[in-house]
């Protein structure tokens, strides 16, 4: 019998300077069996620095039509499309064809990842941004999660500061052009 999903709860204190937006946020993730913790939390922290209007979750990875989180404007347009990990460069085009926004956030070497898609053919690649962390930053984060987390998280001149369940990490988010 094949493992189900497992459902984590976020309660989130959300309060980004760089954006003006403040909000306070209860989520519900569900991590896929294939999917590892620190995907999870970069999927998490990724749905709160582009949260707005119309961000959702999607089905994750048992969906190969949309990226991890999405949002759409009032009419259900896609407007941008954000990628968790390293996409291949297929999926960065697809997705940059579909939306007015595409954005990569990874947990992993961003000049690995981006040295992937070198070369390759990506609609419109020098519009489309990975962001990524400082090292060690997401795998603080996994060494605090638990089932049930309490997070604060502040973003203030590109320092992203979180307290996840009384761990206090900071990092700066790093961005850098895909194209």
């Amino acid at each position: 019998m094949a493992a189900g999903a497992v459902v984590y709860t976020f309660t989130v204190n959300l309060a980004d300077v760089d954006r003006g937006v403040y909000e306070e946020l209860s989520l519900r993730v569900a991590r896929h069996p294939s999917e590892t913790d620190a995907y999870m939390v970069t999927r998490v922290l990724a749905y709160c620095l582009e949260y707005g209007e119309g961000i959702q979750f999607s089905e994750g990875l048992s969906s190969t039509d949309e990226p991890a989180v999405v949002v759409r404007d009032a009419t259900g347009r896609l407007t941008d499309w954000i990628e968790i990990g390293a996409p291949d460069a297929a999926r960065l085009h697809h997705g940059s064809k579909l939306a007015d926004r595409t954005v990569v956030y990874t947990h992993r070497d961003p000049v690995r990842v981006a040295s992937v898609w070198a070369g390759k053919k990506i609609h419109q690649a020098e519009r489309i941004v990975l962001r990524s962390f400082d090292p060690g930053f997401v795998e603080g984060a996994v060494a605090a999660l638990e089932r049930r987390s309490t997070v604060t998280l502040s973003v203030t001149e590109g320092q992203l500061y979180l307290d996840l369940n009384g761990a206090a990490l900071s990092s700066a988010l790093h961005e850098q052009p895909v194209g």
